[in-house]
C-alpha cells in the first residue's frame, strides 16, 4: 500500500485532500503543525526518516499575505526552509514530494495566461518566500518533485473569498469588490483531487499549473456567487483596488495556463463556474440536512 505524508492536514487543501486519498486506499500521514513544524529540519527530518513515505504532499503555507510583509522572516521559516527540509529528507529516504505554490510567484502584469516557464517576478514578500521555496525543492529533489502552482482558493474550512461573499450577502445591503484583478477562481475540491491524480501518476518531475479554467476579476465572483445563492447581483458594485490599500500589493493578472498540465495527460480542468455552482450546491444540500 502507498503511503502519503500531508503536511497542513487541517488546511483547507489538507481538509480535502484527506478523503479523496482514504478513498483510493492510500495510507496517510495526516500532520498539522502541531505535529510537525515544518521550519523545524530536525522535526522533519525525525518525521519522514520515521514514515517512509512515498509521496508528500506540502499543504502546509504562510498564507498571510499582508503580514508577510513585516515578517518575512517567519513567512521565509514556512514557505522555503519547511519545504527545502522536505525535500532534502525525501533525498536521503526516497519519496516524491507535490509542493504547491502560487500565482504571487509572477509580477502580475501580464495579458495572457502564464505559463509554467513564464518569467517570475515576486513584488511582495510572501512571493519572494514561495518562489524561494519552489527554487529550493527543485534543487534538492530534481528528479521526483511537483510544484504546483494555483490560485483563487476557495471552499474552506479556512478563510476564503467565496465564504466571505455569502457571509456579507446576509450582513450588508450592498457591497464593493475589485474589478481590476483578474485570475482563475479554484474550487480546493478540485485542486485536490487534481493533487491526488499527479501522485499517483508517474509524470516527470518539474512545474505545473493547476487552476480551474476560465478566468474571471473579484467582482464578476462575486456576482457570480450572489446569483448561485438566489441573491440580486446587482447588490455587488464595481470599484477599482485604489479603494482598498493593503501593506501588499496583489497581482492584477493572476490567470494561470494549464496547457503543461493537459499535456502531461492529466485531467483538464473544469470551467471555474461550473465548479462553483457544485461547491454552492453541496453547501446548500449540507446546510440544508443539519437543520
Amino acid at each position: 500500500m502507498s503511503t502519503w505524508l500531508v503536511t497542513g492536514a487541517n488546511g483547507q487543501l489538507g481538509t480535502h485532500a484527506l478523503p479523496l486519498l482514504a478513498a483510493a486506499g492510500i495510507d496517510v500521514v495526516a500532520t498539522t503543525r502541531a505535529e510537525l513544524d515544518l521550519g523545524d529540519p530536525e522535526q522533519v527530518e525525525a518525521m519522514i526518516a520515521e514514515h517512509r513515505p512515498d509521496v508528500v504532499l506540502n499543504a502546509a503555507a504562510y498564507t498571510a499575505v499582508d503580514a508577510a510583509e513585516d515578517d518575512e522572516a517567519g513567512a521565509d521559516r514556512i514557505n522555503r526552509a519547511g519545504p527545502a527540509a522536505v525535500a532534502e529528507a525525501l533525498a536521503r529516504h526516497g519519496g516524491r514530494l507535490l509542493h504547491v505554490s502560487t500565482d504571487y510567484v509572477f509580477a502580475g502584469d501580464a495579458s495572457e495566461p502564464y505559463e509554467v516557464d513564464a518569467p517570475v517576478g515576486p513584488t511582495g514578500a510572501y512571493g519572494r518566500t514561495k518562489l524561494a521555496g519552489e527554487q529550493a525543492v527543485a534543487r534538492a529533489l530534481p528528479d521526483r518533485h511537483h510544484v504546483v502552482r494555483t490560485a483563487w482558493v476557495y471552499g474552506g474550512p479556512t478563510a476564503n473569498f467565496v465564504d466571505t461573499m455569502t457571509r456579507l450577502e446576509r450582513e450588508r445591503e450592498t457591497l464593493t469588490v475589485v474589478n481590476d484583478q483578474i485570475g482563475s477562481p479554484t474550487w480546493v475540491a478540485d485542486l485536490a483531487g487534481a493533487l491526488v491524480e499527479l501522485g499517483r501518476g508517474d509524470v516527470p518531475a518539474g512545474t505545473l499549473h493547476y487552476v480551474n479554467a476560465g478566468q474571471a476579476s473579484w467582482f464578476e465572483l462575486a456576482r457570480a456567487v450572489f446569483r448561485l445563492i438566489g441573491a440580486d447581483p446587482e447588490r455587488v458594485q464595481p470599484v477599482d483596488s485604489a479603494a482598498f490599500p493593503r501593506p501588499a500589493k496583489r497581482p492584477g493578472w493572476s490567470v494561470l495556463s494549464t496547457r503543461a498540465w493537459v499535456a502531461a495527460g492529466l485531467t483538464a480542468p473544469r470551467p471555474w463556474q461550473d465548479a462553483l455552482a457544485e461547491a454552492l450546491a453541496g453547501r446548500r444540500a449540507a446546510t440544508a440536512g443539519g437543520r
